[in-house]
Parts: C-alpha cells; sequence; structure tokens
C-alpha cells in the first residue's frame, strides 16, 4: 500500500514537472515584448536622471553668478541666506537619492548617469558653500576685504 502512495506521488510530481516544462519551452521568461519593457524603462530611468542632472547644473551656474555680486543690501543678503538654506535642503535629498542608486549603480546600469548626476551634486555643494562663503564670512576678513577693493580697480 505505502508503494502505490510513493508511486502516485512520483508520478504526480513527473506530472508537474512535465508540463512547467512543456509550458516554459513555448513561452521563454524574456519574450521580445517584455524584453523591449524592460529596456524602455531603463530608457526612461536614464532620461529622466539626466533631465534631473541638467537642473542641478543650470541651478549651479545660476547660484555662481551670484557670487560675483557685490554691495548687497540687508533684504538682498536676507533673501540669499534663504536661498542657501534651501539649497542646503536640497542637498540633502540629492544625496539620499544618490545613495538610493547604489542598487542600480554597482549591477552597471546608467553608470554614467549616476556619475553625472554625483558630479552635479558636488559641484552644487561646492557652490552654494561658495556663496555662503563670499556674502557672509569672507566679508568679514580683512584681508579679503583688501583684495575685493584691489580687484574692483582693476575692472
Amino acid at each position: 500500500m505505502e508503494c502505490l502512495s510513493h508511486k502516485s506521488e512520483i508520478l504526480d510530481t513527473f506530472s508537474s514537472v512535465r508540463n512547467f516544462s512543456f509550458k516554459e519551452k513555448q513561452s521563454p521568461l524574456f519574450d521580445e515584448e517584455h524584453m523591449n519593457g524592460f529596456l524602455d524603462a531603463i530608457l526612461d530611468f536614464k532620461k529622466g536622471l539626466s533631465e534631473k542632472t541638467q537642473n542641478i547644473y543650470d541651478f549651479n551656474e545660476r547660484i555662481e553668478k551670484l557670487t560675483w555680486m557685490d554691495d548687497l543690501d540687508e533684504e538682498c543678503l536676507m533673501v540669499a541666506n534663504d536661498l542657501i538654506s534651501a539649497a542646503k535642503d536640497l542637498f540633502s535629498s540629492l544625496i539620499r537619492q544618490y545613495v538610493s542608486l547604489n542598487f542600480i549603480r554597482t549591477r552597471g546600469i546608467a553608470k554614467n548617469e549616476i556619475k553625472d548626476f554625483k558630479n552635479a551634486i558636488d559641484e552644487f555643494k561646492e557652490i552654494y558653500t561658495d556663496l555662503e562663503s563670499v556674502l557672509f564670512f569672507l566679508p568679514e576678513m580683512p584681508d579679503f576685504i583688501e583684495t575685493t577693493k584691489e580687484l574692483s580697480l582693476v575692472r
């Protein structure tokens, strides 16, 4: 009796393997439609990341221009301080996003786009830090004031 039970179990398993094998031969895991969808999703991701990176580079350029402004009044300095605070907050968000891309980056997906994204983020931090220094810290240093006066004569 026990032998019949084993035979039934073996036949049931055989039947399941056989049916599954037959279905897999008829429909591969990655048919062209699914593969194209997967590749399209990667292209969309790369495009979105590139657009985000370009926005950061645009901000970098705009903020860098602000570092060359002089004779700012109290109100302008207050707005610039708000800009610097917003930039610091944005930087924190961008770094968290970059860290979350580690899984994708380590698998070699969108390596160039992710690298460019990181470069833009690093440049962004450097530029808003420069703006803060130029507007709030350096003007308090006598050597900076003297050098600035000398440079203004060169213009």
